[in-house]
């Protein structure tokens, strides 16, 4: 297969939630069917090991089996499988993104690096280092609420010039820069906030890297495909049916939210890697809400 470019970066994406067991260990069989699901829901893209699937608490041998075990589930579909492989030093995110790409990976998705503070200039020249020595498309993440690092509009579209920088999974809900951001030709741009998204398609943005896709991928799918093909009322009718779940999803720092709901669908089991939490959903409003995702998941 040809290496993906930013026209196929569109729709409905996940960040995978990484199922485990209540002493913290991977549930591969909950991952094949969350991975199963998603097939038949039409999600367009996976990302694996990303913030949702815990990536700061995973050995290299768990990223290497949950990459692979995908790519296997994931073959004779259209499903695109994005690996999580940001980390702080370029050593170490060049080094996964070979691994990401003898497992098969389509793509690469490289958060800003985390803790420490450098300038515009110097983010810029880790990303180009990383594209330069990367097989496989880079996508950067801008997260500032959880990195303490920006990604100005100024540096993404410097870094846009890049051929192999194909698209930013951009979090801060700055409709301003989606608009901006969304001109850049050859780039794809994918809202990574629930909340927004919707209003970030309308200015062009591409699709969206989802929570909540993790426990109503199809009600997402819809969502996107309305605006795709340009139905913007049936979209925006569609987004403001889940906007309980949105809320839902960010009571606490994902991912407790989020593994929250689906332990209680019965869908994955107890297990969150310290010191992440979960969360009690208990309210009716919420109860409402698990009997949907339960419903989805058994249609």
């Amino acid at each position: 297969m040809s290496a993906i470019k930013a026209q196929d970066l569109t729709g409905s994406m996940v960040a995978l939630v990484t199922p485990m067991d209540a002493k913290g260990h991977i549930d591969f069989a909950q991952w094949e069917q969350l991975i199963k699901w998603h097939i038949k829901a039409g999600t367009n893209a996976l990302i694996v090991a990303g913030t949702t699937g815990e990536s700061a608490m995973l050995s290299e041998k768990e990223f290497e089996e949950l990459i692979r075990t995908c790519k296997q589930l994931c073959q004779g579909s259209d499903m695109l499988i994005i690996a999580g492989t940001g980390g702080i030093t370029p050593e170490a995110v060049i080094r996964k993104n070979a691994l990401a790409k003898n497992l098969g990976a389509d793509a690469v998705l490289v958060v800003t690096p985390y803790y420490i503070r450098i300038t515009q200039a110097a983010l810029i020249a880790h990303f180009q280092n990383i594209a330069d020595q990367s097989e496989l498309p880079v996508i950067l993440y801008n997260v500032p609420s959880r990195t303490g690092m920006d990604i100005e509009t100024s540096s993404t579209q410097s870094l846009a010039k890049h051929p192999n920088v194909i698209g930013i999974k951009e979090a801060k809900a700055d409709m301003e820069r989606m608009a901006t951001l969304s001109g850049i030709s050859h780039f794809a741009v994918l809202s990574g906030d629930d909340d927004s998204f919707f209003e970030a398609m309308k200015l062009g943005a591409d699709g969206v890297i989802s929570v909540a896709a993790n426990v109503m991928p199809k009600a997402i799918k819809a969502i996107c495909t309305a605006m795709q093909l340009g139905d913007v009322n049936l979209a925006s009718q569609l987004n403001t049916q889940l906007s309980d779940l949105y809320q839902m999803m960010s009571v606490e720092p994902n991912p407790g939210p989020v593994k929250s709901a689906l332990m209680a669908a019965n869908i994955i089991g107890p297990g969150i890697r310290k010191p992440l939490t979960t969360v009690n959903l208990s309210s009716p409003s919420e109860k409402q809400l698990i009997d949907k995702i339960k419903e989805e998941y058994t249609q």
